[in-house]
């Protein structure tokens, strides 16, 4: 990126969003556009994410709330749930307790790519060249997560060394204080409050934490849904 401007906070029509929550929903749907979802439609609520399905029916309803999959949804949040055998070609119907919010916070952007610590390298090469790009860090119930920040502030670093401008002390802050080396976001990860919660529930959680602690590991970036 050699020219453009990175800022957190929300879109207008005129840039792109970049939506980050780690743990786990940009995580888990990277993972499940990488499999062949066909697309993202965040909802607000479980009874919304309902009458949603009632006009997509082949979507699968998919979320949580306090970390645990909503009951009667098809897939909760772990991005091992995501695989090709449930979600190619299908729309996915999310519900979860901050990446949903995050979403539909950027819907007014033009385009809104998820983003994590998995993608990131991918992520900045698809934005290379936007005019602006918002950048919206999910945090845990409208509080600060830090996760979500050090992933912000790694992405806004690397827009940075690509010549872009960081606009506003929240974004140039973060960028200073990003962890960029992969045994530092390891550790960020799974030491962050969140990422301690979410180990205390169980073997299945504390992999899944471990997943969304790797960096670029994942060489694509992917929309909520594809443009055009």
């Amino acid at each position: 990126m050699t020219a453009g401007e990175a800022a957190l906070g929300h879109p207008g029509r005129d840039s792109v969003a970049v939506v980050i929550d780690v743990l786990r929903a940009s995580t888990s749907l990277t993972v499940a556009r990488a499999a062949g979802a066909a697309r993202v439609v965040a909802v607000a609520t479980p009874d919304e994410a309902r009458r949603m399905r009632k006009r997509i029916p082949e979507a699968l309803l998919c979320g949580e709330r306090e970390g645990l999959r909503i009951p009667g949804f098809d897939l909760g949040n772990s991005p091992f749930e995501y695989t090709a055998a449930k979600v190619a070609g299908r729309p996915l119907i999310f519900a979860s307790t901050n990446g949903s919010m995050a979403m539909l916070a950027a819907a007014a952007a033009r385009r809104c790519w998820l983003a994590s610590f998995v993608n990131l390298a991918a992520v900045v090469d698809a934005v290379r060249g936007e005019d602006r790009v918002w950048v919206i860090a999910a945090g845990q119930l409208g509080r600060f997560a830090l996760e979500d920040s050090a992933c912000a502030g790694l992405l806004c670093r690397r827009l940075a060394d690509r010549g872009a401008s960081l606009s506003g002390a929240a974004a140039r802050g973060a960028a200073a204080l990003a962890t960029a080396a992969a045994d530092q976001v390891r550790a960020l990860v799974q030491g962050s409050p969140h990422g301690r919660t979410l180990r205390a529930l169980g073997p299945e959680f504390a992999r899944d934490v471990e997943f969304c602690a790797g960096l670029d590991v994942i060489g694509k970036a992917y929309a909520i849904q594809e443009s055009g």
